[in-house]
């Protein structure tokens, strides 16, 4: 099977081979077809299985088969939950157009407006975003959604974790309600089907894997240790094994940063990325992790979202979640395109509810080490962590954890997850 036999043009056919590919992904090509016939498509597609490409690829040939309007409004929009997947999408968006008359652009939240306005003014046909700045945008009348033709929801479970339910439906009312609806998401939820029955018009559904499986290529492994000690565990890991480049996961803003202080004090390069970071300093981190110069990248769930790392050989779930479908995500982070993948869990007493949700989810039963010197704690309790103890809103509230948002004022000063 080529992109060819998949109705593609010739120009959209030569930007992907410019771009190394020349086979589709099973999800590209079960999502590819029906999206150029103009139905809408709710598509399950795991992290590193090509979804981006299954719905920008026959979205800009619809776009182009049609001439462009002279004011260029914007015609199609995809919805990101975060700022990195919003600037990975336009990359791919730019990269597959290069070839046609097409225009694009990206807005969110955390930087300066006035370039991603002046870009719009200039006229855009298609617009990757963030809900955030998007209905910022709206509110001070600084765009128009009225000409929308096709509509993405990429990642859609995610912006359902976030809260942005109440501002997909805002944004939803903002566009014409004849379009065409893409609704890409990890897992078929009974929230992702609810969403599915209430904006889309008879979606073809498709799937790249079995729902919730783990790639087959990634080697996982557990390793119980007593809390105080997953971090000497993760420093002996990483020095005694030589790893580089690995993606380590916490639970909160604050964890990553103290787990990067205390990984640079054993000599070790780390770089926190969470929502209290700048754009400029999250796009530093990244940067020096894809280049090399930092070792290890420390990151909460929804940072990581939309992270283009190729080929990334590790991830440490320093805390494993505890909602078991964040586990998926995270791990499916390495084992891409055909490479192998370590993903390491370092599990205390207290995670031991979520270890077997995990387990009973992936339907494995995962090996587990205990490393001489980091045993874990046998009176520790194994009553799970409660992060409404923590402070922590229930996931499904309104702006819940939303980075991209504004908080109200008097949560301004609260720490998000």
């Amino acid at each position: 099977m080529s992109f060819k036999s998949l109705g593609l043009s010739e120009a959209l056919v030569k930007a992907v081979s410019a771009q190394g590919y020349d086979t589709p992904t099973p999800i590209q090509a079960k999502s590819i077809p029906p999206v150029l016939e103009g139905k809408d498509v709710l598509a399950s597609a795991q992290t590193g299985t090509g979804k981006t490409a299954g719905f920008t690829l026959p979205m800009l040939q619809l776009l182009s088969q049609q001439q462009p309007l002279r004011k260029r409004p914007v015609r199609a929009l995809i919805l990101t939950p975060t700022r990195e997947l919003a600037a990975q999408v336009h990359k791919n968006v730019k990269d597959y157009s290069q070839f046609l008359d097409l225009r694009s652009t990206v807005i969110f939240g955390g930087v300066n407006q006035k370039p991603q306005v002046s870009k719009l003014k200039n006229g855009v046909d298609v617009l990757i975003a963030t809900p955030g700045r998007l209905i910022d945008l709206n509110n001070q009348g600084l765009l128009s959604l009225s000409e929308v033709e096709i509509l993405v929801l990429d990642e859609a479970d995610r912006m359902l974790d976030m809260g942005f339910l109440r501002d997909i439906k805002k944004i939803m009312g903002l566009i014409p309600k004849q379009r065409q609806t893409l609704l890409f998401s990890a897992t078929f939820s009974k929230d992702i089907r609810k969403l599915a029955n209430e904006f889309q018009n008879n979606p073809v559904s498709v799937e790249s894997t079995p729902e919730n499986t783990t790639v087959e290529a990634i080697e996982q492994q557990v390793y119980r240790v007593a809390k105080e000690k997953k971090t000497g565990l993760l420093i002996k890991l990483i020095s005694e094994g030589n790893w580089e480049q690995i993606l380590v996961f916490t639970r909160t803003k604050h964890g990553a940063n103290k787990l990067v202080k205390k990984l640079e004090a054993a000599k070790i390069s780390a770089a926190a990325i969470h929502g209290n970071k700048s754009q400029a300093a999250r796009t530093k981190a990244l940067a020096g992790f894809k280049s090399g110069q930092v070792n290890v990248l420390v990151a909460t769930d929804i940072a990581s979202r939309g992270l283009d790392i190729p080929l990334l050989p590790y991830v440490v779930n320093f805390e494993i979640p505890n909602v078991s479908e964040d586990y998926v995500h995270r791990i499916g982070r390495t084992g891409r395109a055909g490479a192998s993948g370590l993903a390491v869990s370092l599990v205390s007493a207290d995670e031991t509810v979520f270890l077997r949700d995990i387990e009973k989810l992936i339907g494995e039963k995962l090996p587990v080490e205990i490393l001489e010197g980091f045993e874990p704690d046998p009176n520790a309790s194994t009553k799970p962590f409660n992060p409404q103890k923590r402070g922590r809103k229930p996931r499904h509230n309104s702006r819940s954890g939303n980075h991209n948002a504004r908080p109200s004022k008097s949560n301004a000063n609260k720490s998000r997850r």
